[in-house]
């Protein structure tokens, strides 16, 4: 269970055939992305991954835990335990790490805003179990600038993000030298449409933001800079254009150890080594013949270990069935199976690396790394990555890539098995049963999680709590290190919301550019039945067709969201899209004062039962019930059903990919309800 797995060499093997013994590369870190419903569900089933072979953990926290809130703020309704596990306060991460010793473990969390809070939940967690702060090995994700951009899961502006971001980096530098205090995430880059080029230039420029900010701090002694430029990791995604994918990481490795000699001088090897862990791309999963998408994981795969000088340190794969809901035990068993039978059925760990000498592959890499210089020097002219963001150009260019990837799908230029090519199937048995195919989270977990966060709240020490926060206050304000006030709110029973509350308080919120106002189509041939429908309903209505896009809840994805919009102006229609984060009252209120005639609500962390059933109650509370509403998300047929039961309109789910019939339906919606009105 302690074995950390990191790379390097094991001792010889028996080749096949009875030839000299070979020497075998150590494998990477086997992990399964997991956490749901509860701390104590979240442990029984690491401790099931575990023992199954896992050689890491890697934490999903759900959607509350993520933005700074406790399970009982209205924001969190409907969203606890979904995405993740709700870790509110010590007690929850001491229930979640339980007889599991965290000074033997290596453990990635996949958290950015709250970044500093998880990891201070941590480490007093670990210091209850006795454990060697620098003895610690792990990964806090800590990458803020990509969730301004697709997944959404950011509070603060990103001046003060930045500098939480570096007071992480330099704490873990001197208490927890063997932790990656941030891992540069280009994976989400490329779940919300992001190029080849795009993913290598866009993750580099953040990397350099966050290293030039480090860097001017004088956070950490310049002598020291370079072993702190070692400590910085990626997080990396691999898609299903192979050899693409393999040139991508080779090109992203010699472009990591350009820019640390280059930049920032450093000159040992080891300190310019691209680390990076992986999760496979979830974007290409199919909810159509989903059995296809195993094929697709173990190919995506390969593309990140099978070249040794790029080889992953750590791969956690999606499983099977993610199109259709959370998987279940089963589901991840059979992905941590995958990587164990590369690693150690077959003989890739043997060899020095089989791309080098390849000018099919030298090519390919020098290519991308040119496109990706040309990007970063752009990106440098604007003023660097938290430019590029605030100017909305890097959101900008990935809702345009997305749109061009979704437009190549529809029109079948780019094949997908099952989806626009291939689609006559047997019916998946794999998918049914009982439970559907997928893992839900009981209705329960919500309410169990306000309880015990009640009870957690009145067994503390209400003096040692404000004077943690009032601690935590004057840091952020005075500009010192968050990390130890956080450590001690920790200890002294803070949670998860109240600090983030703490931290609004200072530096107050952001919303983040959404893309969508210049991405619209100017010439769409294969639009125009759909806009001269949008004319017709337009006349019948008396002014312009007007579409409200809604994001109830937590959920940051975004990108099905922005493509909807896109499409609906690319359509003809007023569109109004006011990005994430929105709550249903704010939702029914913009219905309202704009005066929309359909509404679309997209919703992808599983919560569309809880916040659909909230925005159809207002809309009858305030007297607009007759707009009709529209809604997508990954919903299982059975919760479908129950949203038309609430008088849903159509629901959409990732089966449903031709956006412009989406938007032919919408449009015949909105007539059929205008010609029974009048």
């Amino acid at each position: 269970m302690g074995d950390r797995a990191t790379p390097g060499t094991e001792p010889a093997t028996k080749s096949a055939g009875g030839a000299a013994p070979a020497r075998r590369d150590r494998p990477w870190i086997f992990r399964t992305y997991a956490g749901h419903s509860s701390a104590q569900e979240s442990n029984e089933l690491y401790r099931r991954n575990l023992a199954k072979g896992q050689t890491g953990l890697s934490v999903a926290f759900d959607l509350p835990t993520q933005t700074g809130y406790d399970p009982d703020h209205p924001l969190a309704r409907g969203e606890v335990g979904k995405v993740g596990v709700p870790i509110a306060h010590l007690g929850d991460m001491r229930a979640l790490f339980d007889r599991i010793p965290l000074e033997q473990m290596n453990t990635s969390m996949t958290i950015n805003a709250t970044a500093p809070w998880l990891l201070a939940l941590y480490v007093a967690a670990a210091d209850e179990q006795g454990a060697d702060r620098a003895e610690l090995a792990g990964t806090t994700q800590n990458d803020i600038i990509k969730e301004y951009l697709s997944r959404g899961t950011y509070v603060f502006p990103p001046a003060p993000s930045l500098r939480l971001t570096r007071d992480v980096i330099a704490w873990t530098y001197g208490a927890m030298p063997k932790w990656n205090p941030m891992n540069v995430c280009s994976y989400h880059l490329q779940e919300a449409g992001a190029t080849p080029v795009q993913e290598l230039s866009f993750a580099l420029a953040t990397a350099i933001a966050i290293l030039d900010e480090v860097k001017a701090s004088g956070a950490i002694p310049l002598g020291d800079f370079p072993q702190a430029v070692g400590r910085i990791s990626f997080f990396v995604n691999a898609g299903m254009r192979f050899i693409t994918e393999i040139c991508k990481m080779r090109a992203f490795a010699e472009l990591w150890d350009e820019v640390c000699l280059t930049r920032y001088g450093v000159e040992d090897e080891r300190y310019r080594r691209f680390r990076y862990g992986v999760q496979v791309n979830s974007l290409g999963l199919t909810e159509q013949q989903p059995e296809n998408n195993v094929y697709r994981i173990l190919i995506e795969a390969l593309a990140v270990v099978l070249s040794k000088n790029a080889r992953a340190r750590a791969v956690q794969l999606p499983a099977w069935n993610e199109a259709l809901g959370l998987p279940r035990p089963f589901d991840q068993q059979w992905s941590l199976r995958v990587q164990q039978i590369l690693a150690y059925e077959t003989d890739l760990l043997e060899f020095e690396d089989i791309f080098d000498g390849s000018s099919v592959i030298g090519q390919r890499v020098e290519a991308l790394k040119s496109e990706a210089r040309e990007e970063l020097a752009r990106i440098e002219e604007m003023g660097g990555a938290v430019a590029a963001v605030e100017s909305s150009y890097m959101k900008q260019a990935l809702v345009a890539s997305n749109a061009a990837r979704l437009a190549a799908i529809e029109a079948g230029e780019q094949v997908v098995v099952g989806v626009n090519r291939f689609t006559e199937s047997e019916p998946s048995p794999l998918a049914t049963g009982e439970d559907g195919g997928i893992l839900t989270v009981p209705e329960h977990v919500e309410a169990d999680a306000i309880a015990t966060l009640k009870a957690w709240r009145k067994a503390r020490d209400e003096g040692a709590v404000a004077g943690a926060i009032a601690a935590l206050k004057r840091a952020a304000s005075e500009g010192t290190n968050i990390m130890e006030p956080s450590i001690a709110a920790a200890k002294a029973g803070v949670t998860t919301g109240e600090w983030g509350a703490a931290l609004r308080e200072v530096f107050g919120e952001y919303r983040a550019p959404t893309g969508v106002g210049k991405a619209a189509r100017a010439d769409a041939e294969d639009l125009a039945p759909v806009r001269a429908a949008v004319e017709s309903v337009s006349a019948k209505l008396g002014r312009r067709l007007k579409f409200l896009v809604g994001k109830p809840g937590l959920d940051g994805h975004s990108n099905g969201a922005e493509q909807i919009a896109v499409r609906a102006r690319d359509c003809g229609m007023e569109v109004v899209y006011e990005g994430i984060r929105l709550t249903p009252a704010q939702i029914v209120n913009a219905a309202l004062e704009e005066d929309v005639h359909v509404i679309g609500l997209s919703i992808l962390s599983g919560s569309h039962l809880a916040l659909v059933r909230d925005v159809m109650d207002r809309l009858r509370a305030s007297g607009i019930d007759d707009i009709p509403v529209v809604v997508g998300g990954i919903i299982p047929e059975e919760d479908a059903a129950s949203l038309r039961a609430m008088g849903v309109a159509a629901v959409y789910t990732p089966k449903n990919f031709q956006l412009t019939d989406i938007m032919k339906e919408v449009v015949e919606i909105v007539g059929s309800r205008a010609e029974a009105a009048a």
